[in-house]
C-alpha cells in the first residue's frame, strides 16, 4: 500500500459502543468525514500504527477498517484500539493517528464473541511486536503528533468541531 503510513486526524464520536461493552477492547471511532477521506489503496482490514489523545502521550495502536461482517454493518468504520488504559473517555477530543501498517484482511466470525476477541488480541500482540521496528519506532516521534490541536483548549464553534484534518505523508 502506497500510502502507508497514512496519518489522519479527528474528532472521536460515539460508535456502536460494542468495543468496551461486548468485547472489553474499547476503541476510538472517527467521524464519515475522515472515513470517507481515505485513500483508495487502502483497504478493509486491520492496521497498526502509533496514536495521541489531545496533545497527551503517543501510544501503540490498532485499527479495524471496514464493514465488521461480524456485526454486518452497512457503513464502513475506523476504529481504533489505543494500547493504554485511559481513565476516562475521551469523546471529542482529537485523535491522531498514523497507520504503518498492514496486519490482516477484515473477517467474519459466525458467532462467538470468544474468537473475535482472541483475534484482536493476537492483532494487537502483532500490532506491540512490529511497531518495535526501528523504522516505525521513528514515526513516534514524529511532528505530526506535536503540533496535534487540542479540543479543549479552546470552545470550538459548530463548524470548527466538524472539521478534520487529513494528511498523506506531510
Amino acid at each position: 500500500m502506497k500510502s502507508l503510513p497514512y496519518f489522519c486526524r479527528g474528532e472521536v464520536i460515539r460508535g456502536f459502543g460494542r468495543g468496551s461493552k461486548e468485547l472489553g477492547i474499547p476503541t476510538a471511532n472517527f467521524p464519515d468525514s475522515v472515513v470517507d477521506n481515505l485513500p483508495a489503496d487502502i483497504s478493509t482490514g486491520i492496521y497498526y500504527g502509533w496514536a495521541c489523545v489531545g496533545n497527551g502521550d503517543v501510544y501503540k495502536m490498532v485499527m479495524s477498517i471496514g464493514w465488521n461482517p461480524y456485526y454486518k454493518n452497512t457503513k464502513k468504520s475506523m476504529e481504533t484500539h489505543v494500547i493504554h488504559t485511559f481513565k476516562e473517555d475521551f469523546y471529542g477530543e482529537i485523535l491522531s493517528v498514523v497507520m504503518v501498517g498492514y496486519i490482516r484482511p477484515e473477517r467474519s466470525y459466525d458467532s462467538l464473541v470468544e474468537a473475535l476477541i482472541t483475534a484482536i488480541n493476537n492483532d494487537i500482540e502483532e500490532a506491540k511486536a512490529k511497531l518495535e521496528l526501528p523504522e516505525h519506532l521513528k514515526l513516534r516521534k514524529d511532528n505530526f503528533f506535536t503540533s496535534a490541536p487540542s479540543s479543549s483548549s479552546a470552545a470550538p464553534s459548530p463548524a470548527a468541531s466538524t472539521s478534520q484534518t487529513i494528511m498523506n505523508g506531510h
